[in-house]
């Protein structure tokens, strides 16, 4: 991380809200040596020091941690393809994009919103996508006619599935590709259709 970025970063702040770094330090609870070495860049605030430091300045944490880190588009834009795993294997989809994230997570700039967007989606798909599997398995050996085979219920809805399943896999395809190129032209990615199991 740039320390001195971040120091710049936390002294502009301090400066525009108009406080010293002895009402800083009185605020956050933090000594004024302490407040002293982070603005000069010496260390780099983390875990407690951090939200204390946060909470005193009224802003997130996140942003404070987002002054110290670099643009990467082209990182966020590989860690988007590297979704399109899913077609090898489904949950290959969610591991992939996950090392990603963990490997580079306190180094990029709004890699954790993209990782978050990307895995939330990812984990979703993959519910809708295993949930079908149970029904077919259960329902074709239940409705297995020693005489007559597969009933013509049963074949129906062996098909309906198989298109459930196609379209499950271009949506995917579809939204990961969109994705890539939003995120590759610096803009905002947004998978619309998530449950958010990581916050």
């Amino acid at each position: 991380m740039k320390n001195s970025e971040l120091s710049k970063k936390v002294r502009d702040v301090r400066k525009r809200r108009g406080m010293s770094q002895e009402l800083l330090a009185e605020n956050s609870g933090l000594s004024l040596r302490t407040i002293q070495r982070i603005e000069n860049g010496e260390t780099e605030p983390r875990g407690n020091t951090l939200k204390r430091l946060s909470d005193a300045l009224e802003v997130n944490p996140e942003e404070i941690m987002d002054w110290a880190l670099r643009d990467d588009y082209n990182y966020l834009t590989v860690m988007n393809l590297s979704a399109l795993s899913f077609l090898l294997f489904p949950l290959l989809g969610i591991l992939i994009p996950l090392i990603m994230w963990i490997s580079k997570k306190d180094r990029i700039k709004k890699i954790n919103r993209v990782a978050k967007e990307i895995l939330n989606f990812q984990i979703t798909w993959n519910i809708l996508f295993f949930s079908p599997f149970i029904l077919v398995f259960f329902t074709m050996f239940t409705s297995i006619n020693i005489n007559t085979g597969l009933s013509e219920s049963s074949i129906n809805l062996w098909f309906l599935n198989l298109m459930f399943f196609i379209l499950l896999y271009l949506i995917n395809f579809i939204l990961i590709l969109i994705n890539s190129i939003k995120s590759f032209n610096h803009k905002e990615v947004r998978y619309f259709v998530r449950i958010r199991f990581i916050r």
